[in-house]
């Protein structure tokens, strides 16, 4: 049996005049360094830097109520409130009996402070701390009012509420701890045994109700402004799904059009050596790679837009409808209560059947419309075959009581599906409000023509 023994080696001291080895800074330690840095970021930081104060938006909640000259005086709101906190805060300052000097510079170091705040909101606060002891000396008051003359009370007030709306929380937050410290300072020098002087827990009670009610301000209004950015995401995610939705469902139709047509070139392909007598070799290879090519064809779109089916989607039995259903979907909406009367101009002719879907699709989405957003109002649908395409114009005129239109629960399908329609046939459409109150859509379809061709 062998015994072993293990020896702990202990790490050699380093040299003298070398580094020491680092170590951990503690969580205390860290948050102490973060809170100075903060300090430093937000009071030394760019202290005089010039941030001038923007005037109010003319679409507030009350300058929309103002006509519109008051309404333009009414965006310089934050700077009047500001004017008028300074004239409170001089007219407190030289409210005492002293010589005219004495209250002038009184007033003066009391005014500037607060409006320093529209230009310099963080150098106002230093202004104002060092205006104070000037003030405390000047006035000469010492029975209850120091460090805290009336006049430097007001302005550190006013000073502290107006740079903790301007900048955040946390910077308030500081300024109310200085405030406190110079306090305590100079109540522990002259107050004879108290730590603060007589009036410096007033301020800083009041202050500090004054800046909650500002943080909770704060809180809301970044909630608000959150809440709104949210929306206009969910919005924008919205249009993007409508319209993935809409370019799905045309997909979906153009499908079956196309399959329909390539399966019918494939039969006939297939047919037309037997309707010949004695074909001859040639015409018999053409057919045959027609209808390989067909269904080559129809094999790969099937494969490429047959991934936009849903699970559960079948294709219709019957044949997708064109504008001779027009009458059919007319007569239902009748049913339904829209009286409309339909117009056609031009020689009627035959038209491709992507074209002919799209329209009819078209026409029954703004009669829909119609139906949804103006109950017992009339309509009207006019179909011009001109050269080169085709015409829409769906209108109805306004609802008869406006009280009785209900908001629409659905999520804008309509106009989007008919401008992706128009927009795959390269047409043109618009869309908007009558001046009769009603509304009226207008498309046009372009055509080939391919009379010359057949020639």
């Amino acid at each position: 049996m062998t015994d072993t023994s293990q020896t702990q080696s202990t790490p050699p001291e380093p040299p003298e005049g070398a580094f020491e080895p680092y170590k951990p800074r503690s969580p205390e330690f860290r948050a102490a360094m973060d809170a100075l840095g903060g300090l430093r970021q937000d009071l030394f930081h760019d202290a005089f830097a010039y941030r001038p104060l923007p005037r109010a938006s003319a679409d507030g909640r009350l300058a929309r109520r103002l006509p519109g000259r008051m309404r333009e005086y009414a965006t310089w709101a934050p700077h009047i409130l500001i004017t008028a906190a300074g004239l409170l805060a001089m007219l407190i300052a030289t409210s005492g009996f002293r010589g005219a000097g004495a209250n002038l510079a009184l007033g003066l170091l009391a005014l500037v402070p607060v409006l320093l705040t529209m230009v310099r909101p963080v150098g106002a606060f230093w202004l104002s701390m060092l205006a104070t002891p000037v003030a405390a000396v000047l006035d000469g008051n010492w029975d209850g009012q120091w460090p805290w003359p009336p006049g430097s009370f007001a302005c550190q007030l006013f000073v502290l509420t107006i740079v903790a709306i301007r900048t955040r929380p946390r910077t308030a937050a500081w300024m109310w701890a200085l405030t406190g410290v110079y306090g305590f300072v100079v109540g522990s020098l002259l107050g004879g045994g108290h730590y603060f002087g007589p009036n410096t827990m007033e301020l800083l009670f009041v202050s500090a109700v004054v800046l909650l009610a500002v943080t909770v301000w704060h809180i809301r209004r970044d909630a608000r402004q959150e809440v709104s950015a949210q929306q206009t995401v969910t919005a924008h995610e919205r249009s993007r799904r409508t319209l993935l939705e809409e370019r799905t469902t045309i997909a979906r139709e153009l499908h079956d059009v196309v399959a329909h047509h390539m399966s019918v070139v494939a039969i006939q392909a297939e047919a037309a050596p037997y309707r010949v007598e004695n074909p001859p070799p040639e015409l018999e290879r053409a057919f045959a790679t027609i209808r390989e090519n067909a269904v080559a064809a129809l094999t790969e779109l099937r494969r490429v837009l047959g991934v936009v089916r849903a699970e559960d989607y079948e294709a219709p039995d019957a044949p997708q409808p064109t504008l001779a259903d027009l009458d059919a979907l007319l007569a239902n909406v009748r049913e339904a209560g829209l009286s409309v009367d339909k117009t056609v101009t031009g020689a009627v002719r035959e038209l491709p059947q992507g074209v002919e879907l799209s329209a009819y699709r078209i026409v029954q989405e703004a009669l829909s419309n119609s139906l949804r957003h103006a109950p017992g109002a009339g309509a009207r649908v006019e179909i011009g075959y001109v050269l080169g395409g085709l015409g829409l114009r769906v209108v109805n005129g306004p609802p008869p009581e406006p009280s009785l239109v209900k908001p629409s629960p659905g999520a804008g399908h309509g106009i989007t599906g008919m401008r992706e329609r128009v927009s795959m046939l390269s047409g043109e459409m618009t869309a908007g409000r009558t001046g009769e109150g009603g509304y009226e859509v207008t498309v046009f379809l372009p055509v080939a023509d391919t009379r010359d061709g057949d020639a």
